[in-house]
């Protein structure tokens, strides 16, 4: 008698929690096989399919049984659910015939693996393992077609039950013989190998190179399970599958009093040109210049490419007057987000070394209300409590001071780094994701709780 579990084995409740599997049984229900020990071959099988992980794009099930044919009971891609695939053992019946396991392991190399059967592709790397358990000899060669099916990627392992010939286990199992074939006394030992195979197949795996994640960029494993994320530059939709294009509309807002004079206003210009080359591409880009009066030096959408918008940054004239802030802030929000694009984030960017000549509070409110996040850079003798009014929430975030201008680089680097925060995740999403993992991992932690106190009852016989 032989039995051929094809696949990889989820042993040990705990230890194979959560891995990724392809098993098909195959069962030589020859003569030689009384009725007894049928029964308790079903058993074994209902006890594997207890400890395993079953699911659609977890572990996949088949199982066929053969004497002087082959008789297939069901495919991989036949039940994703433990229900069914209990109930299918259940109604097997023995088929007390011949014990052709040649035959047997051609039909599983040529049916029982290929996709259209319910096996994963072969570039999504889930391993292919049959295990033959044999109570006598076959009645056809079996070195041939164990070869091919070694050669297609299926590991062997061969198990005998009582007096069978090793030589046989040896061409059928795959090398090293001593971790894939083994030898017990009767029929009633072979729940004793659960452990073993527990110990040789539970290896971890990379779920991203096996279940069909839909990722539209990037899968990113998370141990058992898996997050999407996409590329620098794109959102991640509300699906947690696809991506788009991450659309900022930036405008940035620049001092030009005559407190700042020419020196600083050129190191402000290179601070501005220096975030523009980091912001993704889909960013569009304005700037304003206020003292007494406020310019608009260019708008948004105005140019489209990077060095376009550097060269328009450097060709900026210092205007060199007052300083009313406040002012500035009501022309951006009644003329520099008017056109701006609908559903995309906006961003005002405001830089100033000194008070503002008129009050700020009007105008910075208005902006947050209309959806205008505003971070807020000062520098030098910058009003701290006019700053704290114009940046959003929380402050930590949105409100940045320097000293003098040789330290703008320090605040240069944090901005890049909110702008490209979870490298293309949208900026609302990431505390979103953390959440999700957080939680992940608590249902991971209780599943586990769930195994080992299902192992320690000793929930091990199915009847």
């Amino acid at each position: 008698m032989t039995i051929l579990l094809l696949g990889i084995w989820e042993q040990c409740c705990l230890a194979c929690t959560g891995k990724v599997l392809d098993l098909v049984f195959v069962i030589d229900s020859s003569r030689s096989v009384r009725p007894s020990d049928y029964i308790k071959v079903k058993a074994f099988l209902k006890n594997m399919l207890q400890l395993l992980d079953v699911g659609k794009n977890r572990t996949r099930v088949g199982l066929l049984q053969y004497g002087s044919t082959v008789q297939n009971e069901f495919f991989l891609n036949a039940f994703y659910k433990k229900e069914g695939l209990q109930q299918a053992v259940s109604q097997m019946e023995h088929l007390a015939a011949g014990t052709m396991t040649g035959l047997a392991l051609q039909f599983l190399r040529e049916e029982a693996f290929t996709v259209a059967n319910g096996a994963r592709p072969m570039e999504l790397r889930v391993p292919r393992v049959a295990m033959v358990v044999t109570d006598g000899r076959p009645q056809d060669q079996v070195e041939e077609e164990a070869e091919l099916a070694r050669q297609a990627g299926i590991k062997i392992f061969a198990v005998g039950v009582g007096r069978v010939d090793m030589a046989t286990l040896r061409a059928i199992g795959s090398k090293p013989h001593l971790e894939h074939v083994f030898l017990v006394a009767n029929f009633s030992q072979i729940d004793t190998l659960i452990s073993v195979f527990n110990s040789t197949l539970c290896t971890d795996m990379d779920p991203c190179l096996v279940v069909d994640h839909q990722c539209e960029h990037n899968c990113v494993s998370t141990g058992a399970s898996y997050v999407c994320r996409c590329r620098k530059g794109f959102i991640l939709q509300p699906d947690g599958k696809s991506c788009q294009e991450q659309a900022t509309d930036l405008m940035f807002v620049v001092d030009g009093s005559k407190s700042l004079g020419m020196e600083n206003f050129e190191l402000m210009k290179k601070f501005v040109s220096g975030l523009v080359g980091a912001l993704p591409g889909s960013t569009r880009v304005g700037l304003m210049q206020f003292s007494t009066s406020v310019q608009t030096e260019f708008s948004l959408g105005q140019y489209r490419s990077v060095w376009d918008v550097q060269r328009a940054i450097a060709a900026v004239r210092y205007m060199g007057r007052g300083s009313r802030t406040g002012t500035a802030l009501q022309h951006m929000v009644e003329h520099s987000f008017s056109k701006s694009r609908a559903g995309v984030s906006r961003i005002a960017v405001i830089l100033t070394d000194g008070r503002s000549q008129d009050n700020v509070s009007k105008w910075a409110s208005m902006a947050k209300s209309n959806g205008i996040t505003i971070y807020a850079v000062g520098v030098g003798k910058a009003l701290e409590d006019e700053l704290r009014i114009m940046a959003s929430l929380p402050e930590e975030k949105h409100l940045h001071y320097a000293q003098d201008f040789s330290h703008m680089e320090q605040i240069a680097e944090k901005l890049k780094n909110e702008f490209q925060t979870c490298e293309g995740i949208n900026l609302c999403s990431c505390e979103s994701l953390t959440s999700f993992q957080t939680q992940a991992s608590e249902d991971l932690r209780k599943l586990a709780q769930k195994y080992i106190l299902l192992y320690t009852k000793c929930i091990y016989i199915i009847d």
